[in-house]
């Protein structure tokens, strides 16, 4: 594995990264002033918009997308590196078009759906003019196994009709959401992974009811988690994508290249964290001694800066064998990367929090809100267990006995 990023990684990675100090940094606390002035936890603060259209004039727009006509054209190898950039603060992916769940709709669409299913709505969330959610997760089963999911797609004529119910739906409370993708089953007989499909539900369609915003540790995020009720919702059978029974098999296409760039921008908020824990260690003073100067202070700064390391490396082998092997090769890897880079960053960001004392709880340092955000990529994905589960089935499977 060679780790010298490409040329136009390379590239991409200065023109970001000035792109971040010039515009995104300074832009933070004006998007939180306005979010908070306008009274709506869920309000397009208008610098947003600004920088959208900054970015897509800088040329920094649908990084994430492989395609060179429709996005950058980068590998997961080249894309990495940028959305560990792009972590580093919580307005960048959508200023650049490359936040979730967005990102993995679109792949989802772009792999799987038909040409009219693109123009109508492909081409609207390449473009940046609306947003979208993903439906799978209940709260009746254990979504940790997507076999569970109970929510009923039934045809009827020229039309499906959805009964089910839906929540931590991320996005749907956002003020440009148009659209959802849906996860349910089409049948209940046959093979555990042959019952789901997905479809595409606008969410205006009459029966879509969006019950209540759910909070991560009492934060209302901007574009919300929705709980959502399907009572008799019916969409065109043209809304199906793929066919019946490919969901599962949808589902696993579009975790691979969405766990890199989750695992990425956790990486890049742990560094941010690691910067303000050195800035901090530096400033104050107690009992006459700089912080700096206290050993388990530098043991923290030390074991951070190891275990950041750590994480990236793994994240970019990751990358590299999704480039150069596949997604079915690299399984371990991508279960890896889901289990460390969250974790380190939780640790990272706690110790700075811990430094930071009475202020590192209040939003003050966004370290408070930073570490609620990265508390749920333990979960979204994929919990820890399912990927450790994962991994030791692949490990033990050549010493089981047959008779097992």
């Amino acid at each position: 594995m060679d780790f010298q990023p490409s040329e136009r990684c390379t590239e991409f990675k200065e023109r970001l990264s000035a792109f971040m100090d010039e515009h995104v940094y300074p832009a933070e606390e004006l998007y939180e002033r306005q979010l908070r002035e306008s009274g709506n936890p869920h309000f397009q603060p208008p610098v947003m918009e600004e920088l959208k259209v900054k970015a897509r004039d800088a040329g920094l727009w649908n990084m994430f997308l492989p395609d060179a006509e429709l996005g950058a054209g980068l590998s997961n190898s080249d894309y990495a590196p940028l959305a560990e950039i792009l972590g580093r603060s919580h307005i960048a992916s959508e200023a650049c078009n490359c936040s979730a769940p967005d990102t993995g709709n679109m792949e989802v669409l772009y792999q799987f759906a038909t040409p009219e299913q693109r123009e109508q709505w492909l081409m609207p969330l390449l473009d940046g003019e609306i947003r979208s959610s993903f439906a799978m997760t209940e709260p009746e089963v254990a979504s940790s196994d997507a076999t569970n999911i109970t929510m009923r797609i039934e045809r009827d004529g020229d039309q499906y009709v959805l009964h089910g119910r839906k929540w931590w739906i991320s996005g749907a409370y956002h003020p440009h959401c148009r659209i959802l993708i849906a996860m349910g089953k089409t049948t209940f007989d046959g093979p555990r992974h042959k019952q789901q499909s997905m479809i595409l539900v606008p969410i205006d369609t009459p029966g879509v009811t969006l019950v209540r915003d759910l909070t991560v540790f009492g934060y209302n995020d901007q574009e919300g988690h929705a709980e959502i009720t399907f009572e008799d919702v019916r969409v065109p059978a043209s809304n199906l994508i793929a066919n019946e029974g490919d969901g599962f098999m949808i589902a696993q296409a579009r975790l691979g290249p969405g766990r890199i760039h989750h695992c990425m921008r956790a990486i890049g908020a742990a560094e941010r964290a690691l910067e303000a824990m050195c800035r901090r260690a530096v400033s104050r003073v107690t009992f006459g001694q700089p912080l700096a100067m206290r050993g388990n202070v530098q043991d923290w700064i030390a074991e951070s800066r190891v275990e950041i390391e750590m994480a990236r490396l793994l994240t970019l082998k990751a990358a590299w064998m999704m480039d150069t092997v596949g997604n079915r090769q690299a399984r371990t890897e991508i279960s890896a990367i889901k289990i460390a880079a969250p974790n380190v960053a939780l640790r990272v960001i706690d110790r700075a929090i811990q430094l930071h004392g009475g202020g590192g709880v209040s939003d003050d340092f966004g370290l408070a809100p930073a570490y609620a955000h990265l508390r749920t990529l333990r979960l979204a994905d994929g919990p820890d267990e399912v990927h450790k589960l994962s991994i030791a089935r692949r490990e033990l499977a050549p010493y089981v006995p047959r008779e097992w």
